[in-house]
């Protein structure tokens, strides 16, 4: 009589694994499908940008009296070199009247432009609508670093959707150590110094490709 192989056992168990693992569905809520689909968002949108969409940028003495934010940033990047300013006249229309007006004009130099995406940006307005918009000039990239957790989100049109926790890796523009970049971009400076800690939220929905980031 043969004995049966030790061989056997082994095999079979392999099969068994494999039969498992072809059972597993990127439909699936898990781990894996979801950092899989964080990676994609973070790919197409984590770009940390200004919202300075449109160069050149003109600051208007009234800008400067006021305190606006192009008055206050503007010169901080010319004074790093990522801009230069010159002195332009623009027409105007206050209450219906219209005048000429000398503005500071500042446009992005030839190391500027290194950190300006020339590609569809976009961003949400407080109403929820999404606001599209052409390029940006940016100060990090984000990448996953682990997903955290999720919980169940609202559901759109029926699809299953869900609220992912993630902490994140950044590659910041080396300008962002500035110290006046940092108080005068105070945002941008606490998105850098959180990486690895600071959890931030991305909304997924389910396809039939996967898990997919909602503002895809």
């Amino acid at each position: 009589m043969n004995k049966p192989s030790i061989f056997a056992i082994p095999a079979l168990s392999l099969a068994a694994l494999a039969t498992l693992a072809a059972c597993s569905s990127k439909t699936d809520l898990n781990n894996e499908n979801i950092s899989a689909g964080m990676n994609t968002y973070l790919a197409k949108r984590g770009d940390l940008c200004l919202a300075k969409n449109v160069w050149p940028i003109d600051v208007t003495q009234k800008d400067v009296d006021t305190g606006g934010r192009n008055a206050i940033q503007m010169p901080v990047l010319e004074k790093l070199g990522l801009t230069k300013s010159s002195v332009a006249t623009v027409t105007a229309t206050e209450d219906g009247v219209s005048a000429e007006i000398k503005v500071r004009r500042y446009e992005l130099t030839d190391e500027g432009k290194k950190y300006y995406l020339d590609k569809e940006m976009r961003s949400v307005k407080s109403d929820g609508d999404i606001k599209f918009q052409k390029g940006d000039f940016c100060a990090a990239k984000l990448s996953l670093d682990k997903v955290v957790g999720w919980e169940d989100s609202k559901t759109d049109n029926g699809s299953k959707m869900v609220a992912v926790s993630y902490t994140y890796k950044i590659d910041p523009a080396p300008w962002t150590k500035d110290a006046d970049i940092q108080k005068v971009f105070p945002m941008v400076d606490k998105v850098v110094r959180g990486a690895g800690t600071m959890q931030l939220k991305e909304s997924f929905k389910l396809t039939g490709d996967g898990w997919v980031a909602v503002d895809l």
